[in-house]
């Protein structure tokens, strides 16, 4: 498409910028001559030769350039040309969709027109002419699009795709003007939101929960230091009694700001796939060892299954996947009574319905996290059973929810922050993966995590020469 006010053409400029350069040699040779300096004679030849090479040279400078395939000259305007519209839109990072539509009654006939990569990818676009309702059924949006469409009305709607990693969207509908024929037209643009609200949602959690978990503490400690400066202060035993205990609770607020600060830096990034690749079975190697002395502390032993090297290797963030089997095998030290064994299985390669599925009939059973996979895939399996009081069916629902604690097991040497299955949950929500609970009372429990296994060719991340704790 040519645009508007373009010169006419280039050539007239080049001509005059290299006439007058080109007629100084010939003018000084004839000068020359003139005042006697030179022999008229050879100087008028030598002074028309000079000026026929100038003709020569400004014909050429003046001429059109020629095509470099078929030689052809073409017009200098052509020479860089604007790319197609269509290929520009298409390689924009946000989705953007042009639909079509005549009757404003036949809600089947609004269709695409165009859609870029971006917005054929998010809404498995197939071709053009597909239906929109096929691919975007959030009725606000839809609704935007029709008063875009009949009403000549611009809107702008905020909505939610649905699945194990939801976005946050903002939507543009503009009219544009009638196409050919009596088709109405009008322009969708998306604008992804996530990380923004994301971090919103992310930071008033942070504030509320710190707040709410932090206030009981901060008042034990406050309460023992009055003690201390009263009717304590001259007490050996009472001093050094309560000096243990707040020393206790400034451990627990520093464990909980510490998992508060960590969920909160996964859920960032939690729709963010991790790039890595990860040997599962090492990973569970480091972390058995890590725990081994706090294992021995309680007489509580291991008893790992567990595939060959680079027999489970994964897609994912290893310092993530080494704290989910952390937080789970250090509950299960926690829950497991003295003399008892924990058990951590892996077993690679299985599809998402087998990987989920529990093995004690007999057990209260519930998937904490499903993920959207595609029934080709394969996962690696984690489990880890212990040997404690076991968990009721009515608790199950309840295990990832932040500070959420089994009645009974709040105090004592079990207390936690109530933080390590909801680090959990939400990392194996980044990774694609799966978690699943399976309990009897009085016998136990196994939590199981799953995760995509790595494509055949990938590159494993060698482990660090030292185990992470």
């Amino acid at each position: 498409m040519p645009l508007a006010n373009t010169p006419p053409d280039g050539s007239e400029r080049r001509w005059a910028s290299a006439f007058w350069p080109s007629m100084i040699g010939p003018g000084v040779i004839l000068g020359l001559g003139v005042v006697g300096l030179a022999q008229p004679g050879p100087a008028v030849v030598a002074a028309l030769a000079t000026g026929g090479a100038g003709w020569w040279f400004l014909r050429r400078v003046a001429a059109p350039p020629e095509s470099p395939v078929s030689g052809r000259l073409v017009p200098a305007a052509a020479v860089e040309e604007v790319p197609p519209f269509a290929a520009i839109l298409d390689r924009l990072p946000d989705p953007l969709m042009v639909i079509a539509a005549e009757e404003a009654d036949d809600l089947t006939g609004r269709r695409f027109l165009f859609a870029n990569a971006a917005a054929r990818e998010l809404f498995k676009i197939q071709h053009q002419g597909a239906l929109l309702v096929t691919a975007v059924r959030n009725p606000r949006v839809l609704e935007a699009v029709d008063e875009a469409l009949f009403g000549g009305v611009e809107g702008t709607v905020e909505f939610e795709t649905g699945g194990a990693q939801g976005r946050s969207w903002l939507a543009y509908a503009r009219p544009l003007e009638e196409g050919a024929g009596r088709s109405r037209l009008a322009l969708l643009a998306l604008r992804d939101e996530t990380d923004a609200r994301r971090s919103e949602r992310t930071r008033a959690d942070f504030l509320a929960n710190a707040s709410h978990e932090l206030r009981t503490p901060l008042a034990s400690l406050s309460g023992f230091i009055e003690t201390l400066r009263g009717h304590a202060k001259d007490d050996p035993g009472a001093r050094d009694r309560f000096l243990a205990i707040m020393l206790a609770q400034a451990e627990r607020m520093s464990r909980l700001i510490d998992d508060l600060m960590s969920l909160s830096r996964i859920e960032l990034n939690e729709h963010i796939a991790p790039l890595g690749r990860v040997d599962l079975a090492m990973a569970a190697i480091d972390v058995i060892d890590a725990l081994g002395p706090q294992a021995r502390d309680k007489a509580v032993g291991f008893d790992p299954v567990l595939p060959p090297r680079g027999g489970a290797v994964v897609d994912g963030d290893r310092d993530q996947i080494i704290q989910v089997i952390q937080n789970l095998i250090d509950n299960a030290i926690k829950y497991t009574p003295k003399g008892g064994v924990v058990r951590v299985e892996i077993f690679p390669g299985l599809a998402a319905e087998a990987a989920a599925a529990g093995r004690d009939p007999a057990a209260a059973r519930m998937s904490l996290l499903t993920p959207d996979h595609d029934p080709s895939e394969r996962y690696a399996v984690l489990r880890v059973t212990d040997r404690g009081p076991g968990l009721a069916r009515e608790h199950l629902p309840r295990l990832t929810e932040r500070f959420y604690r089994v009645e009974g097991q709040k105090s004592g040497e079990r207390s936690g922050t109530g933080l390590g299955l909801a680090i959990v949950k939400h990392i194996m929500n980044r990774h694609r993966g799966g978690l699943t609970v399976e309990s009897v009372q009085g016998e136990g429990a196994t939590f199981g995590v799953y995760l995509p296994m790595a494509k055949a060719g990938a590159e494993t991340a060698p482990p660090p020469a030292t185990a992470e704790a």
